[in-house]
């Protein structure tokens, strides 16, 4: 590859945005659709930085929706590549919501996205490797590992 490999802190990004009458169902909670646009979004700012390319989603490996988030409140997605391949990073993203009256945070949502980096006419292209240096980090890539381990055994089945 000769590409210089990066660590899960050069890529990492917060977003932040309040949720407004417009983004809630009739029952006043926020659309998980609205949420899930958001956590879309900063996985393809953290994939971007991380391998300085165009990115486009391959897949959702997992999206939790744990706590209902509310008009009014302050919503955090953070994320960040927890593993990269040859053309392909796991994104993690965390959402919490901050209620703005009171200072309190509850975690909302988590979720797993996979994407590919693409060159200018559209084809995959490699990514740097990814050299985790925390414990965290670490923890982080071990487990994407597994689950892309995971991933292409499923694939590979369905393919026969």
């Amino acid at each position: 590859m000769g590409y210089p490999g990066r660590s899960p802190e050069e890529s990492r990004v917060i977003l932040s945005q309040v949720m407004l009458p417009e983004d809630a169902n009739p029952s006043g909670n926020v659309h998980g659709g609205t949420i899930m646009k958001l956590v879309d979004t900063a996985a393809y700012v953290a994939a971007v930085r991380h391998s300085r390319l165009n990115c486009v989603t391959l897949a959702i490996d997992s999206f939790k929706f744990l706590h209902p988030v509310y008009v009014g409140e302050l919503l955090l997605l953070k994320a960040s590549v927890n593993f990269a391949g040859r053309t392909s990073m796991e994104i993690g993203v965390r959402v919490e919501a901050e209620n703005l009256m009171t200072g309190n945070f509850r975690h909302t949502a988590s979720a797993y996205l996979t994407f590919v980096a693409l060159d200018p006419q559209g084809k995959p292209a490699p990514v740097p490797p990814l050299h985790p240096v925390t414990s965290e980090e670490k923890r982080r890539y071990e487990e994407a590992r597994a689950r892309r381990s995971r991933r292409l055994e499923e694939a590979s089945k369905v393919r026969g």
